[in-house]
């Protein structure tokens, strides 16, 4: 079983920045880490991804505003996020892709306020 335990989300104006963080209980080396978004009423969706070779992509409403990272020694992936608009506003969370399949953490609120 994988526990990952996001936080760094909270209510920032359009223009700000936040950092997300996500930590894994076990050990992210090669291994595909993502964050998703749920805005209110809407299906969750891929926000950026870091795959088991250390290749990185967005999703385009994000490109050149978001930055995905993972530091291994620590188990965790980081979404750096600037530039925030009101249309970032959802729950992010952070999803490990096993080998049999894939696990979520409880999320994290991220409010944008124009």
């Amino acid at each position: 079983q994988v526990r990952l335990v996001e936080s760094g989300g909270g209510l920032v104006q359009a223009g700000g920045s936040l950092r997300l963080s996500c930590v894994a209980s076990v050990s992210t080396v090669r291994k595909t880490m993502s964050w998703y978004r749920q805005a209110p009423g809407k299906q969750r969706e891929l926000v950026a991804r870091i795959d088991n070779g250390g290749t990185v992509t967005y999703t385009d409403p994000v490109k050149g505003r978001f930055s995905i990272s993972g530091d291994n020694a620590k188990n965790t992936v980081y979404l750096q996020m600037s530039s925030l608009k009101p249309e970032d506003t959802g729950v992010y969370y952070c999803n490990y892709h096993g080998l049999l399949s894939d696990y979520w953490g409880q999320g994290t609120q991220v409010t944008v306020s124009s």
